[in-house]
Order: structure tokens, then sequence, then C-alpha cells
């Protein structure tokens, strides 16, 4: 299994994870700004049909040639999805942007849709063919454990992909009871909590992008939810599914499935 696993790592590397040939614009701004076309390149948009349109209802990272990973909540058994990677404009027409079906949709088994708080939204999607990396179609690295300063990309209300800089709040900050208290998990990840900036509706599923020491972006998160008191709420930072804690069961479902 270990072997495997390593080698599952040497190739995403081969294929320059977390090394976008756009590099983003790492700017200070704190409450959002429209990123450089194609700057995230392992940034998907899940979309579901209804009434013959597609609709974009979540973000989520290419993090294998034929994988996707996203918010358990992001998922409804009784909708049609499909991946659309490439894209920067929802839109417009875009060179090397591709609509992908799903082949299967893998969501935790302890995930439970009514007590979001219990954690493990995540879920992975195989696509039904792979997808080739050029320079706006990459993968994104999946993080190791660590605590920096990261960028958060999505949005829906604006037709172009935006980012903004997050703090990252370390779980002592965030489980203090004046911030997400008991809700907070150790599986989870809280970036934002100023009262400026914050995830909101159509940013679940979207990846929390995080500089390492060697150069390279990694997806420490994946958006999970927000304050039923608002999406900027002050002590209520955007609470983030820590990837870390599920590399065990991200390796597996790719692995058996």
């Amino acid at each position: 299994m270990i072997s495997i696993v390593l080698a599952s790592v040497l190739i995403a590397n081969a294929l320059g994870c977390g090394k976008p040939s756009i590099e983003p614009l790492a700017s200070r701004v704190v409450n959002g700004e429209d990123a450089i076309p194609h700057s995230w390149p392992w940034q998907i948009s899940l979309q579901y049909e209804r009434d013959g349109e597609w609709r974009h209802t979540c973000g989520g990272s290419l993090v294998a040639a034929n994988w996707v990973m996203t918010a358990a909540h992001c998922i409804n058994t009784k909708l049609s999805y499909r991946v659309f990677v490439g894209k920067h404009n929802l839109v417009e027409e875009e060179a090397d942007s591709q609509a992908i079906l799903p082949e299967k949709i893998i969501v935790h088994e302890k995930w439970n849709p009514i007590f979001v708080a219990f954690g493990n939204d995540i879920a992975m999607i195989k696509l039904s063919q792979s997808v080739p990396v050029n320079d706006h179609v990459r993968l994104g690295c999946i993080a190791q454990p660590s605590l920096c300063l990261c960028f958060s990309a999505g949005g829906p209300i604006a037709d172009n992909l935006q980012q903004a800089l997050m703090p990252v709040a370390d779980h002592t900050t965030c489980s203090q009871p004046d911030w997400w208290g008991i809700a907070l998990r150790t599986s989870m990840v809280c970036a934002g909590g100023d009262g400026i900036v914050g995830g909101c509706n159509g940013d679940s599923g979207g990846p929390l992008n995080c500089k390492n020491s060697e150069d390279v972006w990694e997806v420490h998160g994946i958006a999970s939810f927000v304050s039923g008191l608002g999406c900027n709420f002050v002590k209520k930072p955007t609470v983030f599914t820590r990837v870390s804690a599920f590399n065990g069961w991200i390796d597996r479902v790719m692995m058996e499935n």
C-alpha cells in the first residue's frame, strides 16, 4: 500500500502539481479580487443539470488526471453533475476548458448532512476520462500537515474566478467559546474571521491553497461551512475540511476505485 501511495505522489510531482504556468497575483488584498486567468489551474466548477441547463454549485480541486476533490455537502444523489476544468469565466467559451461527466462519486462514509459540524465533509469524483494537463489545467497537490497564510479561490456570484487572502486561525484560537467553540474539530481548519473576508454561497468545495517552503501550492482545505450570522462575521471564520486529516481516506478511495 505504501509503495502505491508513494508512486501516486511521484506521478503528481512529475506532472508539476501545485505549479501553475501562470503564477497567481499574491497581493494582500483581503476582500476578494479577480484571479489572474488560469492562475489556479486545478480549480474546477462542479455543475448540476436543471431544466436543460448546467448551473455552477460548488468548486473543487483536480488532484489526479481523473480525480476531483470537493465537499460532501455539494453532492445530491438525485442530481446529475459534470465537472468543468480549465475555466476562469463561467459564461464564456475558453480554450482548454472541458466539461467531463463523472464515472463515480464517493462521499465519505461518515458524512452526516444533518450534522455538518460532525465533519467528514469531503467527497471524491472519479471522472469518466482523464484530463490532459496543459497551461490552463494542472493538478493540485494534496497537503501535508502545516499552518500557513493561504488563498481561497472560488465565488459564483461573479462570472470570473475570484481569490482572497485568508489568514489561517490555529485550532486553539478558533475553538475558543466566542469563535467556533466545540463545533470545531481537529479535522477542520479555520481561515478568515476578521469580519472582512470569508467564504460564501457557491465557494463550497473549493480549495484553500497554501504555498509550502519549496514554493509549491498545496490544497490544505475544502470549503465546508460558514456562520448563519453571515459569511464575513467577526470571529466566525470560514471552516474548511482539513485535507491532511483525510490523506489516508483519499489514497484508499483512489486505489480501490
